[in-house]
């Protein structure tokens, strides 16, 4: 199929290639409309399957010269994939046409590096017969060139997901493409790309039809893209081959320096470089025994990352530098950013990566103290740590360099070594997202821990959050809690919601959320170096029976089920100890074991030997020892946390090769990832693993009861539920109803919403078969009794003022009125008491049947998106916080334990004798809630109270209900970087 503008202005058909070319192109030789102004918003940076970056961003008149240059460096090849038919070069018209849009109905976008084109793609939007067309044509051809030497790297399906984005923006819904048999990597990006689709064979070439609305499989696709890329973009600053030192100073001292004397103390195996402007032209110049270079060019090798440590204002000229050589990430030392919360440092960092970003370079920092990666075949220490820290299995992600100093002195000092450690400073860059990415399946890292001062994209947090939670452990500790805004130089979005519930939802995702640096490692070394408990159950064993009640006391603190403790005396030896805790762990009755110590009195040496003693016992502890974690509580033992950090482990770990930069696997379907208990059978071969030692019987309990929250939350994980559909929604009528009530009221309305009229509110909720009880005006006590007899008695007498509104100790309400006698008395003692009629705008609802009074609130965050929140209503909720929330669309399971999460849950399941309600009922009005909000982003609040849940149904007596326009999602569109 040719369309009109190609049969006339140009060779090929309309359709196909990339990674080579794909042809399409229906609007050549229309007039520009006028007043489409650009649109930056479709600007984005995004990170290539290889690791590095590229930017996309709209064509404009101005890039004439640009896409003549990117032309003439694509090989014939390609050309004759794009066209059909050779052709050499571009003529006049022909780059008229493809720098001339309107922006709607004719779009294209460049993906960019170093300012110069990679790839190109463009729409023409186009009729049922395939000649160019406007609004409310729905279908576009769609064409692509990418050149030969990008071809590979993932651009085109990058782009693929931006003009997808911009078509569906502009009321494009499908998609057509002619591609040649021959061109096999594009037919590939299309059919790799998740959407629904159509092809055909037609006069010789492969003709394509794609749906653009997403799909599960289009969102697991590309979420699956963009974490090999993310993760391959880390691995790259991880484990360089080269390494540039720049701004190494001649004289010992100094940031530049310092770093480039840690990177040869840790053993680097790579090649190392000293840059310093003030070296000049000396080629025989050297420090600290590396050649040294006046500048990144004059290396005349490559480099793979850069580590920079010169002044702010310098920056700039390094980075361009780096870039026009070749450098495939920054380490950024420099300070003088936004740190400081000045303007000036703001829009200096802003320029840092917008720099960095042109050149396809990531950035670790500004303000970093450094990165650090212990494999043997890398051993990096691109840090300010004077020492490489040994080899373990966490990784440790921090915003801060002085908590990063701190947590590797106190993992030091407990014998736990890591696989990696970034500080990343103001992370205007890579954040703590980019490197959940690579840790999710790096085959070097089993427990990850991060200290994290701002969440940059929560919404996007949770997310990879939860996936890495389902195979390995996530500890987070959270600074700045109570400050009420991020860190200088963090920029992140402001969340209206408290920081409780935040913590609630990064719980629910399987995050181990602890309060500080101290549990961080606690929890962290008992991870690292234990395995996960199969239950609640632990055995408690030790030499003194007072520190044997503190730890049964703190398991009973924690929610754990501890056995009476076992005294051994005080005259227990070693052997004791260690038969002891052989038969805790061969005992079926027990899920963990905690071990407590005192010193032995006039003896000397038996740390050592207590600590030998317990190796012992796990190590001969066999099938029944081998799932069973091992905790031990000492004072004033000194020594004995180093002796035993070098114990075996009740679960020895197997041996496993490092992951290379290329290997990425796939992710793995929930259903089959291995359950904690699971795990490989004990490998006799494998290195030991630590058993942790705590000062605090506390200390120990809390690590371990984090263990036993977070095993169980794995096991759960593997059936997360479903989201039920049910028959009586109708979404299309509630889509209509918020179209119309936007579109009669919603104009201006941006910041403040539109909030429904109670009849709009019924019927919005009715649409997803939500009832509310019918509420009548009464305006006066005559109106009130003609209410009363439209709706039967009994009924129940309310103001709905807003003063008023859900405040029953107030007196604003009368329950059970069963005669009109009864109500009129009702409303004059009413309005007697609180006001007239007019203040206090009295209604007349029917009674609904006895039960408990709940709340139900569904809220749009700008953060961390859609949260649904539970709890009984009144004081229960408003006053003690007594409210439980999940991330929406909410699961069966989901909503089962919310109803359950409560402290005052109680009260729904038959407390002190009373009829247990309907929570069946009660959790099916939490998922229609649910629905409702995930079905209709325009929906920004809604609020269920009282919704009265009863031995038999739950009736909703109260609601509000708010629109706004949606914001833009960051999270569920196509794969960009924050930008600046």
């Amino acid at each position: 199929m040719r369309s009109a503008s190609e049969q006339t202005d140009g060779p090929g058909g309309a359709g196909g290639g990339t990674e080579a070319g794909a042809a399409g192109g229906a609007a050549a030789g229309r007039p520009e409309p006028e007043g489409h102004a650009y649109p930056d918003h479709w600007e984005a940076d995004v990170v290539l399957r290889d690791g590095g970056t590229a930017r996309i961003r709209p064509i404009t008149a101005d890039d004439a010269d640009r896409l003549v240059s990117f032309y003439e460096q694509v090989s014939d090849e390609s050309k004759y994939y794009r066209f059909f038919a050779p052709y050499p070069r571009l003529s006049a018209k022909d780059v008229h046409r493809f720098t001339h849009h309107d922006f709607v109905d004719r779009v294209g976008l460049a993906a960019t590096v170093g300012g110069e084109f990679i790839a190109t793609v463009r729409y023409d939007r186009i009729n049922d017969l395939g000649r160019p067309a406007s609004f409310p044509a729905d279908e576009a051809e769609v064409a692509f060139l990418v050149q030969d030497a990008h071809q590979g790297r993932g651009v085109a399906s990058a782009l693929l997901e931006h003009i997808a984005a911009v078509a569906r923006e502009r009321g494009i819904r499908r998609f057509a493409a002619e591609v040649l048999p021959a061109n096999t990597k594009m037919i590939k990006v299309f059919t790799d790309a998740g959407y629904t689709q159509k092809r055909s064979f037609e006069d010789g070439s492969v003709r394509l039809h794609l749906d653009l609305e997403p799909t599960d499989r289009s969102l697991a696709v590309q979420r699956a893209r963009e974490q090999r890329a993310e993760a391959r973009s880390v691995q790259r600053l991880l484990a360089p081959r080269s390494v540039a030192v720049v701004g190494a100073g001649r004289t010992p001292g100094g940031v530049g320096r310092t770093v480039l004397r840690n990177v040869l103390a840790g053993g680097f195996t790579g090649q190392v470089y000293a840059v310093n402007p003030a070296l000049g032209a000396d080629a025989e110049a050297e420090l600290d025994g590396v050649p040294a270079f006046p500048s990144v060019a004059a290396i005349g090798a490559p480099v793979d990352l850069a580590i920079v440590a010169v002044p702010a204002e310098r920056v700039p000229e390094v980075v361009a530098d780096c870039g026009e050589h070749g450098v495939r990430g920054l380490v950024v030392l420099s300070a003088g950013y936004a740190e400081g919360g000045g303007a000036e440092g703001r829009e200096r960092q802003r320029a840092l990566v917008r720099q960095a970003r042109s050149y396809g370079m990531r950035i670790i920092g500004p303000n970093a103290f450094g990165i650090i990666d212990t494999a043997e075949d890398v051993r990096l220490n691109a840090s300010l740590a004077p020492e490489l820290p040994a080899a373990g299995r966490i990784g440790l992600f921090t915003q801060s360099g002085a908590i990063g100093v701190a947590l590797l002195a106190r993992l030091h000092r407990r014998g736990a070594g890591l696989s990696s450690f970034i500080s990343a400073g103001n992370r205007a860059d890579v954040s703590g997202n980019d490197v959940l990415q690579h840790w999710y399946d790096d085959p070097a890292t089993d427990v990850v821990l991060l200290y994290l001062e701002s969440l940059g994209n929560p919404r996007k947090f949770a997310r990879l959050a939860r996936r890495t939670a389902a195979v390995k452990p996530v500890v987070v500790v959270k600074g700045a809690r109570h400050s009420g805004s991020a860190p200088p130089g963090h920029r992140v979005p402001v969340s209206r919601i408290p920081h409780a519930t935040v913590s609630a939802l990064l719980r629910q995702a399987g995050v181990i959320r602890v309060d500080t640096v101290t549990e961080l490692v606690d929890a962290g070394v008992l991870l690292a170096g234990q395995p996960l408990p199969a239950g609640p159950r632990v055995a408690i064993l030790g030499n003194s029976e007072s520190l044997g009640l503190l730890a049964y006391d703190a398991c009973l603190t924690e929610g754990l089920r501890p056995q009476r403790p076992l005294d051994l005396t005080t005259g227990a030896t070693p052997a004791d100890f260690r038969d002891a805790l052989a038969a805790a762990l061969a005992d079926d009755s027990c899920d963990a074991v905690v071990v407590t110590a005192i010193p032995w009195v006039g003896i000397e040496g038996t740390t050592e030997v207590l600590a030998a003693s317990l190796r012992e016992a796990v190590a001969g502890g066999g099938a029944a020892g081998a799932a069973k974690p091992v905790v031990v509580v000492h004072v004033e033992m000194g020594g004995l946390a180093e002796a035993l950090s070098a114990a075996t482990s009740t679960r020895p770990a197997p041996a496993r090769p490092r992951r290379t930069a290329a290997a990425a696997p796939a992710p793995v379907p929930q259903g089959d990832r291995e359950a904690p208990e699971e795990r490989e059978a004990p490998d006799p071969a494998a290195p030991a693993r630590n058993i942790p030692a705590y000062p605090a019987a506390e200390r120990a309990v809390r690590a371990l009861a984090e263990a036993v929250r977070y095993a169980q939350w794995r096991r759960q994980a593997a059936d997360p539920g479903r989201v039920p559909e049910y028959d009586s929604i109708d979404e299309a009528g509630a889509a209509a109803l918020i179209d119309r009530v936007l579109g009669e009221r919603g104009a201006g309305q941006e910041s403040r919403g539109v909030t429904l009229t109670a009849d709009e509110t019924a019927e919005l909720l009715g649409r997803y078969g939500i009832a509310l009880r019918p509420t009548l005006p009464a305006p006066g006590p005559d109106a009130a009794v003609a209410a009363a007899a439209r709706l039967g008695y009994p009924v129940a007498l309310k103001t709905t003022a807003p003063h008023l509104r859900h405040r029953p100790d107030l007196g604003g309400v009368r329950l059970d009125l069963a005669t009109e006698q009864q109500l009129r008395t009702a409303f004059a003692e009413l309005t007697e008491a609180l006001g007239k009629p007019e203040e206090l705008q009295p209604v007349v609802q029917a009674m609904a049947p006895r039960g408990v009074d709940t709340v139900i609130r569904a809220a749009i965050d700008p953060a961390v998106g859609a949260v649904l929140s539970f709890g009984l209503s009144g004081a229960a909720s408003e006053l003690l916080g007594d409210t439980a929330h999940r991330l929406v669309p909410a699961t069966d399971r989901d909503a089962a334990e919310l109803v359950r999460s409560i402290r005052t849950a109680p009260l729904l399941f038959g407390w002190r004798g009373s009829a247990p309600v309907d929570t069946p009922a009660l959790e099916e009005l939490l998922l229609r809630v649910s629905r409702l909000v995930d079905d209709h982003p325009e929906i920004v609040s809604v609020a269920l109270e009282p919704a009265v849940v009863a031995p038999s149904g739950v009736s909703v007596l109260g609601a509000a209900v708010r629109l706004a326009p949606p914001a833009p999602t960051t999270d569920l569109g196509p794969r960009r970087l924050p930008s600046y």
